[in-house]
């Protein structure tokens, strides 16, 4: 039995001790002799800055400098002891170290070239539920079918997810709503309920795909232009990301706004540019206090609020010329039509749409790459592919919701994908009741982290976990359900899920129909999280016409 208790070193001559087995916190009580363990907390950089405060640019020295000194000081390997015929096991970090490694060093390499994820070694080693502190972030993360099973049974109506604090500073910052992924209870419960009409139901969602067509269309003509003689993008990244803005903002807005033609608007171009550095600037605000952060208006948080700015600009403008467009009947517009049912205000439908559209441009692009690179390099999955969509669609004619309902294996290719590669590795929870999960008492207000990349990396969950093979996709009945979820689990999950799913699968009908997709090179791609899984290096894949 491993049981991690990550949150510092223990103090002793300079040296890890062998110290007594550590009590239970009071409010972690054991069951079947079972608790998760706390080590002492080694202060870190937090407290340093928090302690600094009133000095000012010490603190933001502290603050802004101390990431690099908790990374040369992280990963000393902790002592081991026996307690009662069970083995704890302490790890050494720095409080700030772990995720420092995470973001810098990548994954460690595994069997056959493929990189999977930190979670998932850390799993290995301290088994399907450990507890990690990282500087001010403490949580329990869990990586097992049955324990998400369980977790699954146990939420009530309204389920809390983790507190995402500089998005909600920042939004009281700026007196801006919030959107689902803030809010909490019935508020969260309300807003949910006006959105799900549309975008969760399949009926609704299927109406979506002429606009999304409409778009890859002309994406097709994009990739004609900018690859060179050997089908390669220079900015491949940049180029999905502008495919994915001006696809969602078609479905939400009905409106392009042009980023696929040559002269690209400077205002499209900002909240791409936008979206990267908010979601690059928010994991530090995590573990570190974002009060302090605003209170000395370090660097972090002034390009936290400056991205934000930019995002709220371009939805609001967006929002507010399509509800006047179409005031006077509202059910012929999808966002009109959420917002005349009165069950949220213009600020909540604001912040709402802002969080879609984020999520419709990093996570829908960066899924695809991630599902073209798998392709590229398994090329019988790809000619399987291929035979599959030439099957069902006839010469000339595009692809439809319709018609992707006869394409298994299509759906399988993206499925086998998000396993290996999901964009989105963790989801979270914050239990609003003490509850036992996994035969340990968790206190009210604990905050889970699920670990879907872990899973997806799991012998237990996939045999031959490290091969790209669709084909598990298609034996019914052989995977467990709550071993894949990318989009997250029960009442919150992802409520742009189907409208993501529907422009994946249009687009890798369009792309694996008209292109190769070809591996450049067949060396390990690494997987860094920030924010999202991303690649560690521009993804080696060409387009070769068909």
């Amino acid at each position: 039995m491993h049981l991690c208790a990550a949150g510092g070193r223990h103090r002793g001559h300079g040296r890890l001790q062998h110290p007594p087995p550590p009590a239970p916190r009071p409010h972690l009580r054991p069951r079947r002799r079972r608790v998760l363990a706390e080590r002492p907390a080694a202060g870190g950089d937090a407290a340093r800055a928090a302690q600094l405060a009133a000095d000012g640019q010490p603190a933001r020295r502290a603050l802004e400098g101390g990431a690099q000194e908790a990374a040369r000081d992280a990963g000393e390997a902790a002592e081991r002891w026996g307690c009662d015929g069970m083995r704890w096991d302490a790890m050494g970090w720095d409080e700030d170290g772990m995720r420092i490694r995470m973001l810098r060093r990548g994954a460690p390499r595994t069997h056959r070239g493929v990189f999977s994820a930190p979670q998932a070694q850390y799993h290995r080693r301290f088994g399907k539920i450990f507890r990690m502190k990282l500087g001010a972030f403490d949580s329990v993360h869990i990586a097992a079918p049955c324990l998400l099973e369980a977790l699954y049974r146990r939420e009530g109506a309204c389920p809390q997810r983790l507190e995402i604090k500089p998005w909600k500073a920042y939004r009281d910052y700026r007196d801006e709503g919030y959107g689902l992924l803030i809010l909490e209870g019935k508020d969260w419960q309300r807003v949910r309920s006006a959105f799900q009409k549309k975008l969760m139901k399949p009926g609704e969602v299927v109406k979506l795909d002429a606009a999304i067509n409409e778009v890859l269309e002309d994406f097709m003509y994009r990739i004609d232009e900018i690859c060179d003689h050997n089908g390669q993008m220079e900015d491949i990244y940049s180029e999905f990301n502008k495919w994915s803005f001006e696809s969602i903002c078609l479905v939400l807005y009905r409106k392009r706004f042009g980023l696929l033609q040559q002269d690209v608007e400077e205002e499209s171009l900002n909240f791409i540019k936008a979206v990267k550095t908010m979601m690059g600037t928010f994991g530090m605000m995590m573990v570190t206090p974002v009060e302090l952060h605003k209170r000395l208006n370090t660097k972090v948080w002034q390009a936290h609020t400056k991205a934000w700015d930019d995002i709220f600009k371009t939805a609001k403008h967006s929002i507010d010329c399509r509800l006047q467009k179409h005031s006077a009947s509202p059910q012929e517009d999808l966002l009109c039509d959420i917002y005349s049912g009165g069950q949220l205000s213009k600020k909540e439908l604001y912040a709402a749409i802002a969080e879609l559209q984020i999520a419709g441009v990093e996570t829908t692009a960066n899924s695809l790459l991630w599902a073209l690179y798998n392709i590229s390099r398994n090329p019988h999955v790809q000619q399987k592919l291929f035979q599959e969509i030439q099957r069902v669609l006839a010469a000339q004619k595009s692809p439809s919701a319709e018609s992707l309902r006869n394409m298994p294996y299509l759906k399988a290719c993206l499925k086998e994908s998000m396993r290996l590669t999901p964009s989105v590795p963790f989801t979270s929870r914050t239990i609003d009741t003490e509850m036992v999960l996994g035969n340990y008492v968790l206190p009210k207000g604990t905050v889970l982290m699920i670990n879907s990349h872990a899973l997806g990396c799991s012998e237990d969950c996939f045999r031959g976990w490290a091969e790209f093979r669709p084909e598990r996709w298609l034996q019914r009945g052989s995977i467990h359900p709550f071993s894949h979820v990318p989009f997250g689990i029960g009442k919150r999950m992802c409520i742009g899920r189907r409208v993501a799913e529907l422009q994946l699968h249009l687009a890798l009908c369009w792309l694996i129909r008209k292109y190769q997709i070809v591996a450049t090179d067949h060396e390990p791609v690494e997987t860094l999280h920030s924010g999202i899984l991303i690649p560690s290096r521009a993804l080696p894949i060409a387009f070769r016409r068909r």
